[in-house]
Protein backbone atom coordinates (compact mmCIF):
# COMPACT_ATOMS: atom_id res chain seq x y z
CA UNK A 1 0.00 0.00 0.00
CA UNK A 2 1.17 3.66 -0.72
CA UNK A 3 2.70 5.46 2.06
CA UNK A 4 0.26 7.46 4.08
CA UNK A 5 3.17 10.31 3.87
CA UNK A 6 1.96 12.17 1.13
CA UNK A 7 2.63 16.10 1.71
CA UNK A 8 6.28 16.26 0.06
CA UNK A 9 5.20 13.73 -2.96
CA UNK A 10 5.62 15.26 -6.44
CA UNK A 11 2.19 15.33 -8.29
CA UNK A 12 3.78 13.60 -11.60
CA UNK A 13 7.67 12.58 -11.54
CA UNK A 14 9.77 10.61 -14.26
CA UNK A 15 9.29 6.53 -13.75
CA UNK A 16 12.15 4.57 -15.33
CA UNK A 17 10.60 1.36 -16.91
CA UNK A 18 11.19 -1.28 -19.47
CA UNK A 19 8.96 -2.74 -22.79
CA UNK A 20 7.96 -6.25 -22.04
CA UNK A 21 5.14 -6.93 -24.33
CA UNK A 22 4.13 -5.54 -27.91
CA UNK A 23 1.39 -6.22 -29.38
CA UNK A 24 -0.44 -4.82 -32.90
CA UNK A 25 -4.05 -4.35 -31.68
CA UNK A 26 -4.91 -3.25 -35.75
CA UNK A 27 -3.49 -1.30 -38.52
CA UNK A 28 -3.11 1.85 -36.45
CA UNK A 29 -3.36 0.90 -32.66
CA UNK A 30 -0.39 -1.18 -31.15
CA UNK A 31 -0.36 -2.07 -27.53
CA UNK A 32 2.69 -1.27 -25.48
CA UNK A 33 3.29 -2.62 -21.59
CA UNK A 34 6.00 -1.70 -19.66
CA UNK A 35 7.48 -2.78 -16.41
CA UNK A 36 9.31 -0.79 -13.42
CA UNK A 37 10.10 -1.60 -10.31
CA UNK A 38 8.48 1.99 -9.21
CA UNK A 39 5.57 1.32 -10.94
CA UNK A 40 4.19 -0.11 -7.47
CA UNK A 41 3.38 3.65 -6.65
CA UNK A 42 2.20 4.47 -10.03
CA UNK A 43 -1.07 6.77 -9.95
CA UNK A 44 -4.37 4.69 -10.29
CA UNK A 45 -6.56 7.40 -11.36
CA UNK A 46 -7.03 6.19 -14.66
CA UNK A 47 -10.17 7.74 -16.82
CA UNK A 48 -8.24 10.12 -19.41
CA UNK A 49 -5.29 11.26 -17.04
CA UNK A 50 -2.42 12.37 -18.57
CA UNK A 51 1.12 10.76 -18.95
CA UNK A 52 4.56 12.04 -20.79
CA UNK A 53 6.54 9.57 -22.92
CA UNK A 54 9.88 10.60 -23.02
CA UNK A 55 11.85 9.34 -25.79
CA UNK A 56 15.73 8.15 -26.06
CA UNK A 57 17.78 9.69 -28.50
CA UNK A 58 20.69 7.92 -29.94
CA UNK A 59 22.63 9.00 -26.85
CA UNK A 60 20.07 7.37 -24.01
CA UNK A 61 19.13 10.27 -22.15
CA UNK A 62 20.07 12.88 -20.53
CA UNK A 63 19.86 13.27 -17.13
CA UNK A 64 16.51 15.73 -16.05
CA UNK A 65 15.97 13.92 -12.64
CA UNK A 66 14.54 9.92 -13.49
CA UNK A 67 17.41 8.38 -11.39
CA UNK A 68 15.66 10.18 -8.55
CA UNK A 69 11.99 10.53 -9.54
CA UNK A 70 12.32 14.20 -9.10
CA UNK A 71 8.89 16.22 -9.56
CA UNK A 72 10.76 19.04 -10.61
CA UNK A 73 12.04 17.12 -13.77
CA UNK A 74 10.31 19.48 -16.60
CA UNK A 75 12.71 22.45 -15.09
CA UNK A 76 15.59 20.29 -15.07
CA UNK A 77 14.80 19.08 -18.56
CA UNK A 78 14.36 23.01 -20.01
CA UNK A 79 17.39 23.56 -18.30
CA UNK A 80 19.44 20.82 -20.49
CA UNK A 81 20.91 21.85 -23.78
CA UNK A 82 18.59 21.36 -26.57
CA UNK A 83 20.73 18.81 -27.97
CA UNK A 84 20.78 16.94 -25.22
CA UNK A 85 16.82 17.37 -24.60
CA UNK A 86 14.68 14.18 -25.04
CA UNK A 87 11.92 14.47 -27.10
CA UNK A 88 8.37 14.09 -24.99
CA UNK A 89 4.64 13.37 -25.93
CA UNK A 90 1.17 13.32 -24.41
CA UNK A 91 -0.15 10.39 -24.05
CA UNK A 92 -3.02 8.29 -21.39
CA UNK A 93 -2.79 5.65 -19.15
CA UNK A 94 -5.06 2.62 -20.88
CA UNK A 95 -4.13 0.88 -17.51
CA UNK A 96 -2.12 0.13 -14.68
CA UNK A 97 -1.31 -2.47 -12.37
CA UNK A 98 0.99 -1.28 -9.41
CA UNK A 99 0.54 -5.64 -7.59
CA UNK A 100 2.16 -6.37 -11.42
CA UNK A 101 4.29 -3.00 -11.51
CA UNK A 102 2.70 -2.96 -15.57
CA UNK A 103 1.63 0.68 -17.22
CA UNK A 104 -0.20 -0.28 -20.71
CA UNK A 105 -0.44 2.74 -22.97
CA UNK A 106 -1.70 2.25 -26.41
CA UNK A 107 0.31 3.93 -29.37
CA UNK A 108 -1.38 5.49 -32.68
CA UNK A 109 1.13 4.24 -35.66
CA UNK A 110 0.58 5.90 -38.87
CA UNK A 111 2.74 5.79 -42.17
CA UNK A 112 4.05 9.53 -41.49
CA UNK A 113 4.32 8.59 -37.37
CA UNK A 114 6.06 11.94 -35.42
CA UNK A 115 8.52 10.31 -32.59
CA UNK A 116 6.41 8.66 -30.30
CA UNK A 117 4.49 6.69 -32.81
CA UNK A 118 8.29 5.96 -34.55
CA UNK A 119 9.34 4.93 -31.78
CA UNK A 120 6.23 2.33 -30.84
CA UNK A 121 6.54 1.20 -34.26
CA UNK A 122 10.08 -0.45 -34.42
CA UNK A 123 9.27 -1.20 -30.33
CA UNK A 124 10.31 -5.05 -28.97
CA UNK A 125 10.68 -6.38 -25.60
CA UNK A 126 13.51 -5.10 -23.46
CA UNK A 127 13.49 -1.66 -25.17
CA UNK A 128 14.01 1.46 -22.27
CA UNK A 129 11.67 3.93 -21.82
CA UNK A 130 10.96 6.81 -19.44
CA UNK A 131 7.54 7.74 -18.57
CA UNK A 132 6.38 11.32 -16.23
CA UNK A 133 3.07 9.97 -14.83
CA UNK A 134 1.39 10.28 -11.62
CA UNK A 135 2.72 9.52 -7.93
CA UNK A 136 -0.12 7.95 -6.22
CA UNK A 137 1.27 8.80 -2.63
CA UNK A 138 1.20 13.08 -3.74
CA UNK A 139 -2.21 14.12 -2.61
CA UNK A 140 -2.58 15.67 -6.44
CA UNK A 141 -1.68 12.39 -8.05
CA UNK A 142 -5.20 12.91 -9.48
CA UNK A 143 -3.96 15.84 -11.70
CA UNK A 144 -4.19 15.66 -15.55
CA UNK A 145 -7.59 14.26 -15.34
CA UNK A 146 -10.05 16.28 -17.38
CA UNK A 147 -13.28 13.81 -16.81
CA UNK A 148 -14.99 15.75 -14.29
CA UNK A 149 -18.88 14.40 -14.98
CA UNK A 150 -20.13 15.24 -11.33
CA UNK A 151 -23.52 14.64 -10.58
CA UNK A 152 -24.30 13.52 -14.39
CA UNK A 153 -25.85 10.18 -15.86
CA UNK A 154 -25.95 10.87 -19.31
CA UNK A 155 -22.90 11.05 -21.36
CA UNK A 156 -21.61 11.49 -24.99
CA UNK A 157 -18.36 10.92 -25.46
CA UNK A 158 -16.59 11.73 -29.01
CA UNK A 159 -13.04 11.72 -30.09
CA UNK A 160 -10.91 10.54 -32.62
CA UNK A 161 -7.96 7.83 -32.35
CA UNK A 162 -5.60 9.75 -29.83
CA UNK A 163 -8.42 10.73 -27.54
CA UNK A 164 -9.35 6.04 -28.47
CA UNK A 165 -7.16 5.25 -25.20
CA UNK A 166 -9.11 7.87 -22.90
CA UNK A 167 -12.33 7.57 -24.18
CA UNK A 168 -12.03 3.16 -23.94
CA UNK A 169 -11.04 3.85 -20.04
CA UNK A 170 -13.81 5.96 -19.61
CA UNK A 171 -16.45 3.79 -20.50
CA UNK A 172 -14.55 0.83 -18.66
CA UNK A 173 -15.25 2.94 -15.43
CA UNK A 174 -18.79 3.87 -16.03
CA UNK A 175 -21.48 2.63 -13.55
CA UNK A 176 -23.40 0.45 -15.92
CA UNK A 177 -26.86 2.36 -14.59
CA UNK A 178 -25.51 5.27 -16.78
CA UNK A 179 -26.15 6.07 -20.27
CA UNK A 180 -23.80 7.03 -22.56
CA UNK A 181 -23.71 7.58 -26.41
CA UNK A 182 -19.79 7.29 -27.93
CA UNK A 183 -18.44 8.30 -31.01
CA UNK A 184 -14.64 7.16 -32.16
CA UNK A 185 -13.72 8.27 -35.74
CA UNK A 186 -10.43 5.90 -36.51
CA UNK A 187 -8.16 5.53 -39.59
CA UNK A 188 -10.14 2.25 -40.88
CA UNK A 189 -12.80 0.08 -40.01
CA UNK A 190 -9.88 -2.44 -38.94
CA UNK A 191 -9.03 -0.01 -36.27
CA UNK A 192 -12.34 -0.81 -34.02
CA UNK A 193 -11.33 -2.30 -30.93
CA UNK A 194 -13.62 -3.92 -27.96
CA UNK A 195 -14.52 -2.24 -25.04
CA UNK A 196 -15.69 -3.54 -21.91
CA UNK A 197 -19.26 -1.17 -21.88
CA UNK A 198 -22.27 -1.59 -20.05
CA UNK A 199 -25.69 -2.40 -21.71
CA UNK A 200 -26.70 1.21 -21.26
CA UNK A 201 -23.43 2.48 -23.41
CA UNK A 202 -23.84 2.60 -27.32
CA UNK A 203 -19.83 2.48 -28.99
CA UNK A 204 -20.01 3.45 -32.73
CA UNK A 205 -16.19 3.72 -34.27
CA UNK A 206 -16.13 5.25 -37.60
CA UNK A 207 -13.83 4.63 -40.50
CA UNK A 208 -12.44 7.95 -41.70
CA UNK A 209 -11.66 5.65 -44.71
CA UNK A 210 -10.56 8.61 -47.42
CA UNK A 211 -12.78 11.26 -45.48
CA UNK A 212 -11.24 14.25 -44.52
CA UNK A 213 -10.22 14.30 -40.45
CA UNK A 214 -13.21 14.80 -38.57
CA UNK A 215 -15.80 15.08 -40.95
CA UNK A 216 -17.07 11.63 -40.08
CA UNK A 217 -16.99 12.61 -36.31
CA UNK A 218 -18.55 16.07 -36.74
CA UNK A 219 -21.33 14.60 -39.11
CA UNK A 220 -22.24 11.83 -36.06
CA UNK A 221 -22.26 13.96 -33.14
CA UNK A 222 -24.68 16.85 -34.76
CA UNK A 223 -27.11 13.71 -36.24
CA UNK A 224 -27.04 12.61 -32.50
CA UNK A 225 -27.33 16.03 -31.31
CA UNK A 226 -30.60 16.19 -33.41
CA UNK A 227 -32.07 12.90 -31.92
CA UNK A 228 -31.56 14.05 -28.52
CA UNK A 229 -33.24 17.86 -29.09
CA UNK A 230 -34.90 17.15 -25.40
CA UNK A 231 -32.45 15.92 -23.37
CA UNK A 232 -29.93 18.93 -24.64
CA UNK A 233 -32.89 21.37 -24.10
CA UNK A 234 -32.94 20.28 -20.40
CA UNK A 235 -29.09 20.90 -20.33
CA UNK A 236 -29.49 24.10 -22.00
CA UNK A 237 -27.34 27.07 -19.54
CA UNK A 238 -30.19 29.35 -17.66
CA UNK A 239 -28.52 32.58 -19.44
CA UNK A 240 -26.97 33.34 -23.08
CA UNK A 241 -22.90 32.36 -23.09
CA UNK A 242 -19.70 33.75 -24.66
CA UNK A 243 -17.96 31.62 -26.05
CA UNK A 244 -14.60 33.44 -27.33
CA UNK A 245 -13.00 31.93 -30.61
CA UNK A 246 -9.75 30.41 -30.11
CA UNK A 247 -7.25 30.48 -33.18
CA UNK A 248 -6.04 26.47 -32.67
CA UNK A 249 -3.07 27.49 -35.05
CA UNK A 250 -1.82 29.40 -32.46
CA UNK A 251 -3.53 28.52 -29.09
CA UNK A 252 -4.29 25.68 -27.10
CA UNK A 253 -8.03 24.68 -26.96
CA UNK A 254 -8.58 23.37 -23.25
CA UNK A 255 -11.54 23.73 -21.47
CA UNK A 256 -12.31 20.71 -18.99
CA UNK A 257 -14.81 22.06 -16.24
CA UNK A 258 -15.27 21.21 -12.52
CA UNK A 259 -17.30 18.82 -11.33
CA UNK A 260 -21.09 20.53 -11.50
CA UNK A 261 -24.76 19.30 -10.79
CA UNK A 262 -27.06 18.17 -14.18
CA UNK A 263 -28.18 15.40 -16.29
CA UNK A 264 -25.86 15.84 -19.11
CA UNK A 265 -21.93 15.74 -19.49
CA UNK A 266 -19.77 16.18 -22.78
CA UNK A 267 -16.43 15.05 -23.41
CA UNK A 268 -14.47 15.43 -26.44
CA UNK A 269 -11.09 15.99 -27.52
CA UNK A 270 -8.87 14.81 -30.72
CA UNK A 271 -7.35 17.10 -33.59
CA UNK A 272 -8.48 20.73 -32.50
CA UNK A 273 -10.12 21.99 -35.59
CA UNK A 274 -12.46 19.04 -35.29
CA UNK A 275 -13.01 19.44 -31.69
CA UNK A 276 -13.69 23.77 -31.71
CA UNK A 277 -16.12 22.78 -34.48
CA UNK A 278 -18.13 20.34 -31.83
CA UNK A 279 -17.68 23.10 -29.24
CA UNK A 280 -19.47 25.67 -31.46
CA UNK A 281 -22.24 23.20 -32.25
CA UNK A 282 -22.81 21.97 -28.51
CA UNK A 283 -22.65 25.64 -26.93
CA UNK A 284 -23.65 27.72 -29.53
CA UNK A 285 -25.85 25.66 -31.48
CA UNK A 286 -27.66 23.76 -29.58
CA UNK A 287 -27.06 26.09 -26.22
CA UNK A 288 -25.71 23.66 -23.94
CA UNK A 289 -24.40 24.81 -20.55
CA UNK A 290 -20.43 25.19 -21.24
CA UNK A 291 -20.12 23.66 -17.35
CA UNK A 292 -21.23 20.38 -18.82
CA UNK A 293 -18.83 19.83 -21.69
CA UNK A 294 -15.28 19.03 -21.94
CA UNK A 295 -13.08 20.12 -24.91
CA UNK A 296 -9.42 18.98 -25.33
CA UNK A 297 -7.47 19.97 -28.29
CA UNK A 298 -5.13 17.46 -27.91
CA UNK A 299 -3.48 18.02 -31.55
CA UNK A 300 -3.59 20.13 -34.59
CA UNK A 301 -3.15 18.57 -37.25
CA UNK A 302 0.61 19.92 -39.41
CA UNK A 303 1.74 20.92 -36.15
CA UNK A 304 4.56 18.68 -33.49
CA UNK A 305 3.20 19.17 -29.86
CA UNK A 306 4.09 21.90 -27.81
CA UNK A 307 6.80 21.20 -25.09
CA UNK A 308 7.48 24.82 -24.05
Amino acid sequence: MPSSSTAVRPAYRPYAVTVSSVTRLSPHFTRIVLTGEDLEWFGTGRLDQRIKVVLPLEHGYADFGQEDGAGDWYDRWRALPSAERNPFRTYTVRRIDPAARELTVDFVVHHDAGPAGSWADAASIGDQLIVVGPDERSPHSRSGIDWHPGSARRFLLAGDETAAPAICAIVESLDPRCEADVFIEVPTAADALPIAAGSATRVTWLPREDAPHGETLIAAVSGWSQQHDELLTRAAAPRPQALEEIDVDRELLWDSPGDGDGEFYAWMAGEAATIKALRRHLVSGCGVDRKRVAFMGYWRNGQAERTE
